[in-house]
């Protein structure tokens, strides 16, 4: 009834305009034995970045791709953890300002070239104070006072003040600091490396024969972008593709005894987006009307067969310590709430909004969907507008030109900070244009508190901020759902975005 229901819905208001596309039969040839070949073909549903350096990335999806082809000093574990990568180990001065990193002999750069204490200095000190306008700083690297190499295998890094958080930005890429097209020829230290590009197709990456680490199994994987929902579906059926992960509950009942189905989170604060610096969205009560008025739980129910985790603001379960639960009923669903609140807004008899929703993410265009009937109840008249991927970055994302946004945000670190160091009001990332001065006091106190109950309570702080004064209408970290051809294994899930195939093999 629930799947009948959310096709009415789509039927009803938007079946022509998210089907536009469907014409694109963007698929690849399926080859003719994958496992002679030791390759497979994965589908994704965006391009990634036009340049993809990983200093200069900005979308999520690339970032997910890429972390088969980037390392840091450190990387992460599917168990949230944090392992050496580039370093061999590390020690921590007492008064945990100074970090001298011992490098792990015989790293090799996809060119052939030797890592060296000089390459992470070079990576570092290139976000820490870019040079270049287009690549994006790290903000935690702002409390680094010197990077030092006293020989070629030790880099000593000094901190003006302790950081229990630091260590999780190591994860920032390692590049060789002699080369300069990691624009359009990126090389790095994973297992994989990258190949060929073509452009709004495909991007090729094969296993690095020479890498540090554990091999990967596969050969080659090829990543296939098909931002059409319909031609994905259709080219999972066709054979053309192994691997998709990010589907829906309604996308994966079509599809037969050729895949096994995977589930994990997909680690994304999944929420109606609002810029607070547009009407009538600049208004607090109206703000919070919008949290009364939707009914997450019957959204993940009517949209999602259930899957998926609600939430209450701007951190999702996997992070652990850092997740309020408290704050996921804080807005209980309350029509009637909702429409009072409206009245004393000035808005007694509702008003109209745009949702702008990047239509190659089908989750997201279903969230939408029920999100304008449970909008109707109120007297609220929401329109859906579909945009294409690179639109919704350009125009809504870095431009800020929109009322409302379904999307889902991710932490490019395993930390409370990669979450929520984005609403401050001067953050170049603050999409929604949230500005609350107590808000950015508590980021001040949690970036310079070294004690970690401490910090942890004032992130938590900062949560409850964004969901006291409903930055955003909070709605939940979505599950992933993966779909992986029958043959195909060890496939693993991480508590941040990110697609790691070292692991993927054809089973014997």
């Amino acid at each position: 009834m629930k799947k009948k229901l959310l096709a009415f819905l789509l039927l009803a208001g938007l079946l022509c305009t998210v089907l536009s596309g469907c014409g694109d039969s963007s698929t690849a040839e399926t080859p003719e034995d994958a496992t002679q070949a030791n390759a497979i073909t994965v589908g994704i549903a965006q391009d990634l970045d036009e340049s993809l350096d990983p200093h200069k990335t900005v979308k999520a999806g690339t970032r997910e791709i890429m972390f088969n082809v980037f390392e840091g000093l450190m990387k992460p574990t599917p168990e949230g953890d944090l392992t050496p990568a580039v370093a061999e180990k590390y020690e921590v001065s007492e008064d945990g300002t100074v970090y001298t990193f011992t490098l792990r002999q015989g790293v090799k750069f996809h060119n052939g070239e030797t890592v060296t204490a000089d390459d992470v200095v070079y990576s570092l000190e290139r976000c820490k104070d870019p040079q270049d306008a287009s690549i994006v700083p790290v903000e935690a690297f702002s409390s680094i006072a010197s990077i030092e190499a006293p020989d070629e295998a030790t880099v000593v890094i000094t901190l003006t003040e302790p950081s229990n958080e630091f260590i999780s930005y190591l994860t920032t890429a390692i590049l060789p600091a002699d080369y300069d097209q990691q624009d359009t020829a990126p090389v790095g230290t994973g297992p994989f490396k990258f190949t060929s590009r073509t452009a709004q197709d495909s991007i090729v990456l094969e296993k690095f024969d020479e890498y540090w680490g554990t091999p990967a199994y596969l050969d080659q994987v090829t990543f296939k972008i098909i931002e059409n929902a319909d031609s994905l579906l259709m080219s999972l059926q066709s054979g053309a593709i192994d691997l998709c992960s990010h589907l829906t509950s309604t996308q994966v009942a079509q599809l037969g005894d050729d895949f096994q189905i995977l589930e994990g989170t997909m680690n994304l604060v999944q929420a109606l987006y609002l810029n607070n610096d547009v009407a009538p969205f600049d208004n607090e009560l109206v703000r919070q009307a919008l949290c009364y008025a939707v009914d997450k739980q019957g959204i993940i129910d009517l949209a999602f067969d259930g899957y998926g985790a609600p939430i209450g603001s701007s951190m999702y379960p996997a992070f652990g310590k850092y997740f309020d639960e408290s704050l996921t009923d804080y807005y209980t669903y309350d029509p009637a709430k909702a429409q009072e609140l409206l009245t004393q807004a000035g808005y007694p008899d509702g008003f109209d909004m745009t949702i702008t929703v990047p239509s190659n993410y089908q989750p997201h265009m279903d969230t939408a969907t029920v999100l304008v009937e449970q909008l109707k109840a109120v007297g609220i008249n929401a329109t859906i507008q579909p945009v294409e991927w690179e639109s919704w970055v350009n125009d809504t994302y870095v431009g800020r030109q929109f009322q409302s946004t379904v999307v889902g945000v991710d932490a490019a670190n395993m930390t409370a900070r990669a979450l929520l160091e984005r609403f401050t009001s001067t953050a170049d990332d603050n999409f929604i244009n949230y500005s609350n001065a107590d808000y950015d006091a508590l980021f001040q106190q949690a970036v310079t508190c070294y004690d970690d109950a401490e910090q942890t309570e004032l992130y938590k702080a900062m949560e409850k901020n964004l969901t006291e004064h409903a930055a955003n209408v909070y709605i939940q970290d979505l599950a992933d759902l993966v779909a992986m051809r029958t043959g195909l294994e060890g496939l693993q899930f991480y508590p941040i975005y990110v697609l790691d195939l070292s692991t993927v093999r054809f089973a014997e």
